[in-house]
């Protein structure tokens, strides 16, 4: 009879002990979850930047060619008040 409550003692702190390994790896899940919906989350925020700075890349070249224009018209201009 003693003998079966020692091992009847001995299931319920193995399962006591798996419980507290399924909780842990509960936690760790959960935690990894989170991590990873911070990663998502980092990666469409980053991806949102490189489109923004797509569109302003795209801008400056476009500015730069109409500054180029401007500035040949201006040279040609400029030209018609030079001394000989």
């Amino acid at each position: 009879m003693r003998q079966a409550g020692n091992t009847m003692d001995k299931i319920v702190a193995s399962v006591q002990r798996v419980n507290a390994i399924i909780a842990e790896i509960t936690t760790a899940g959960h935690a990894q979850n989170v991590g990873i919906q911070q990663i998502n989350q980092a990666i469409f925020q980053m991806d949102q930047v490189t489109q923004r700075n797509a569109a302003l890349v795209e801008l400056a070249a476009a500015a730069a060619s109409s500054l180029q224009e401007q500035a040949g018209h201006l040279v040609q201009q400029v030209d018609a008040f030079r001394l000989e």
